[in-house]
């Protein structure tokens, strides 16, 4: 005769976690009871780190941030803990800039517990993403130092550190006590970027100081499209537009940090220098932060007609777009922030505002001049898609005082240019024709003044 004996609570729960533990020793698929799990990804970053459990439902958690020692500590409710989820605690890197390490385990009958030990004080964000192009629901951790770096400070510590490497000359001017915070002082000495910014006459020169160790650094932004989450577009050979753009910008990079304009030293400052995702309106903040002189973002085209070809050259547009194509390409990245996943509720208030449409006429005049020389540098080495700089809404192009551009470098959906992209060659040359382009400008449009002594 069976035993019909009611279960006691507690008897119930002990077999729950006994059946628990059995299905892990043996790695067999979760148990269903909710959600399934189908790719856990982390994206480490100087920026911040990012974690992202990738689900067929939305998850539900909640969390508390410890400060001592730092450590996040998430219940995600409606799962069970299964291999893919076991898989986030080898995902993380020992060079994780933010991430020490991270702990998951079964907490309770449907409640996963997942820790992440944080290498610094962080200010940690969790929230949800819906489903948008090849992504089901996302549950998204960002995990941001609590002291963000200063990039202007970096930027001019790079630059004596490489002053410092040069051979010195022979009666070289005497260092300053401390040379980076007085540079920091003159560098910011050119106006904080008031918004709208005037077309601006050239303002009379103070008398020129002699230099103590650099004149002004002329700071080009270079801004990668898309990363981490947001791929970008995909060729048909698999080539992904974020490690393209990027390879490009490095290379670039490499090429503005070695040169002079007038005499002033030249400095790339990245808006990304990895793969991990950047919203578009903190792209163009940090374009401000550093008081960029231009903004070039570098993109890979794409188009449902895989016979499309050519580099195109885009500025922004207070109007319409300049032709269809455009407006369609202008949409089509403005999406990246629904891709790469943005935390809308908890956006910075000036990243909010650089997203709307703050242009000058200024600006985009300035824009169309750097476009024109860039696009005709870019058409003595490749293919062009249009034979003028086109203009739509890109989010990207809204900082009000840095002349900015979009560079579309080849269409990564046709064949033949996919296969031109992978190449070192082709990337070499793209990065050459910018720079020359970069110069050019720089020629007719002298940057303005912040000091003759930084």
């Amino acid at each position: 005769m069976s035993d019909q004996r009611p279960t006691h609570p507690h008897h119930s729960r002990r077999r729950l976690l006994q059946a628990g533990s059995l299905v892990l020793l043996l790695g067999a698929q979760q148990i269903a009871r909710g959600a399934s799990i189908i790719a856990v990804r982390v994206w480490p970053a100087p920026d911040y780190s990012r974690v992202t459990i990738e689900s067929d439902r939305q998850l539900v958690t909640k969390q508390v941030f410890v400060p001592t020692p730092p450590r996040l500590a998430v219940d995600i409710e409606g799962i069970d803990l299964d291999p893919s989820l076991r898989e986030l605690v080898a995902k993380v890197q020992p060079d994780d800039p933010n991430i020490a390490g991270i702990r998951v385990g079964q907490y309770a009958p449907g409640v996963v517990r997942l820790v992440v030990d944080l290498k610094q004080a962080a200010r940690p964000q969790v929230f949800t993403l819906q489903p948008v192009a090849a992504y089901k629901h996302r549950l998204v951790f960002d995990l941001y130092p609590a002291e963000a770096p200063d990039p202007l400070e970096t930027l001019i510590a790079e630059r004596l550190r490489d002053a410092a490497a040069r051979p010195q000359a022979a009666t070289p001017a005497p260092a300053a006590p401390d040379p980076l915070g007085e540079l920091m002082a003159q560098q910011s000495q050119r106006p904080e970027a008031p918004a709208p910014a005037p077309a601006a006459p050239a303002k009379a020169r103070a008398p020129a100081a002699p230099a103590r160790l650099t004149d002004r650094l002329i700071i080009i932004a270079l801004d990668p499209g898309h990363g981490g989450e947001d791929p970008g577009a995909i060729g048909p050979g698999g080539t992904r537009e974020k490690d393209v753009v990027l390879k490009v910008a490095h290379q670039l990079r490499e090429r503005i940090n070695a040169t002079q304009v007038g005499g002033n030293p030249m400095r790339a400052f990245l808006t990304r220098d990895g793969d991990f995702f950047v919203p578009l309106g903190t792209r163009v903040e940090k374009a401000r932060r550093v008081q960029a002189d231009l903004f070039v973002s570098i993109h890979a085209d794409a188009f449902t007609n895989p016979d499309a070809r050519g580099a195109s050259v885009f500025a922004l547009s207070q109007g319409g777009a300049s032709s269809s194509a455009a407006r369609w390409l202008a949409n089509k990245e403005n999406e990246a922030d629904l891709i790469g996943g943005v935390n809308v509720g908890t956006q910075d208030r000036h990243v909010q505002r650089a997203l709307l449409d703050m242009s000058t006429t200024a600006q985009i005049n300035d824009s169309l001049k750097l476009g024109h020389v860039l696009l005709g540098e870019i058409g003595g080495m490749a293919r062009l898609h249009k034979p003028r700089v086109e203009q739509a809404g890109f989010a990207v192009l809204k900082a009000p005082d840095i002349p900015s551009v979009l560079v579309e470098t080849a269409f990564i959906s046709n064949p033949e240019e996919e296969a031109k992209l992978r190449t070192a060659a082709y990337q070499e040359q793209l990065a050459d024709a910018l720079m020359r382009g970069i110069v050019r400008y720089f020629a007719k449009n002298p940057p303005l003044a912040r000091s003759r002594t930084v």
